[in-house]
């Protein structure tokens, strides 16, 4: 018989063993297979089975008890094992990102988390992890930072991977293409990236779209769902599902207006977002930055709060209103945005955005002359740095979001130490993969538990006690 059609009939009878086995799960794969031959002899109906050449049935054999032997294995091991598993097997496919390009390679990474093709985390998180922020619980405090799924396609996906939140965006009222291609490069050595994408985004209305269909989903689920309803006034997850989702706002480059546009993107956007960030720190939209100084930053705000607190809100109130800001700023800088951010009762800043400064470990990277925003390892001390005299102003009044350089859950200590509640990634994320968000909470469990901290918000700020 040719291998190709001894090949066929294998692979069509090892299917139906498996769906048999599947729909005989607690027999296992062997006692499926048991009773699917016994019962054919019973009614007579024995399939008839072709002779094979004594090659082929030693092959066959040989093949049907590894998948037997492997089916009952894989059914004896625990949920647990499995499920890291799937994460370890992630790394496989690192290698082949890295021969696309840049961009090329966010795009299927985002198109893979949107359709599901990503491991589900079903593992629950350390309880050292676990903590409430703005009236929300956070199972753990590791987010994915705004620029990875800019138009909200991934959300599901990307929170099931288990980053206690997420953040999209940066989203403009119109949309726009932003810079020319190519604008996103690896400087792999340093673990870093430079990009100048220049707020691309498929804009306000398609975002909304997109998140109104996975609000719809998550209350129908809330309403069909059979659990006791709970007296913990501290809501489990977020408007998204099991996480929390946040929604970074930003403005079209041609708007003369700033103030506007980020209202827009307020009155649409807000009712879908666990909280709300106003970017006024990227470096590819000219004139952006400016927005940080005192005068600006505070007219910017009450703007802003305005227009969501006169919009209609339920029990749970509006979205929590967080700024984020560069880590290319003097102390005159920060001292300003310190005196705004306490005095119009912001609820949060994210610490940092990307930086136009090229520090000394990218500087022989032919590619650290591309002009952009750098990301990843080399910028890590620079926006530590930043965030530790941000606390300090604020006397730790105001949660903050550690970003910039995290690769390890010892990096996302030292954030929390120096002053950061909550944490986000991009670009370790990038590179190493899915993996890597189960790597990090386990380090940072570890580092929390050998300093005697029983929670992430005992560690808030430690470094100043």
């Amino acid at each position: 018989m040719p291998l190709k059609r001894l090949l066929g009939g294998f692979v069509q009878r090892t299917a139906a063993f498996t769906q048999h086995a599947a729909a005989n799960r607690g027999m296992g794969l062997g006692g499926a297979l048991a009773r699917r031959f016994c019962s054919s002899s019973a009614t007579g109906k024995a399939s008839k089975i072709p002779h094979l050449p004594k090659k082929g049935r030693l092959l066959t054999g040989a093949t049907l008890g590894l998948v037997i032997a492997g089916g009952a294995y894989v059914s004896t091991v625990d949920e647990a094992t499995f499920c890291g598993w799937m994460f370890d097997a992630t790394k496989l496919v690192n290698p082949f990102f890295a021969l696309l390009d840049p961009e090329a390679a966010h795009r299927l990474a985002v198109t893979a988390a949107a359709r599901g093709w990503v491991p589900r985390e079903k593992r629950h998180d350390a309880p050292v992890l676990e903590l409430e922020v703005w009236g929300r619980k956070f199972s753990n405090p590791v987010g994915l930072a705004a620029g990875f799924d800019k138009n909200a396609e991934a959300v599901e996906g990307l929170l099931a991977l288990g980053f206690g939140f997420i953040e999209v965006g940066s989203v403009t009222p119109v949309p726009q293409e932003g810079h020319p291609k190519p604008r996103i490069f690896r400087l792999r050595q340093e673990g870093a990236i430079i990009n100048r994408c220049g707020f691309n985004s498929e804009g306000i209305v398609a975002v909304a779209k997109r998140l109104g269909a996975q609000h719809g989903k998550r209350k129908l689920a809330e309403t069909s769902s059979t659990a006791p309803p709970t007296n913990d006034d501290v809501k489990q997850g977020g408007k998204a599902g099991p996480g929390i989702l946040g929604v970074n706002l930003g403005k079209n480059k041609e708007s003369e207006d700033a103030a506007s546009d980020y209202v827009q993107g307020v009155h649409t956007l807000s009712q879908y977002a666990d909280y709300l960030v106003i970017n006024v720190s990227s470096p590819n939209t000219p004139g952006l930055r400016t927005l940080q100084g005192r005068k600006q930053l505070k007219d910017l705000v009450k703007k802003i709060q305005a227009a969501r607190d006169e919009m209609q809100w339920g029990e749970e109130g509006p979205p929590p209103l967080l700024v984020k800001i560069a880590p290319d700023l003097s102390k005159e800088d920060l001292e300003d945005i310190a005196a705004v951010a306490v005095a119009l009762r912001l609820d949060g800043l994210i610490i940092s955005n990307t930086t136009i400064q090229r520090p000394d470990a990218v500087r022989s990277d032919p590619l650290a002359e591309e002009t952009g925003g750098l990301s990843g390892k080399p910028l890590f001390d620079l926006s530590t740095s930043i965030l530790k005299e941000m606390y300090m102003l604020t006397r730790g009044k105001i949660p903050l979001i550690g970003c910039g350089g995290i690769s390890s859950g010892e990096d996302a200590y030292k954030k929390i130490r120096a002053g950061a509640t909550l944490v986000q990634l991009y670009t370790a994320f990038a590179y190493g993969g899915p993996a890597l968000i189960p790597q990090i909470k386990a380090e940072l469990a570890g580092c929390l538990e050998r300093d005697g901290f029983k929670s992430v918000i005992e560690a808030v700020g430690a470094d100043y006690r």
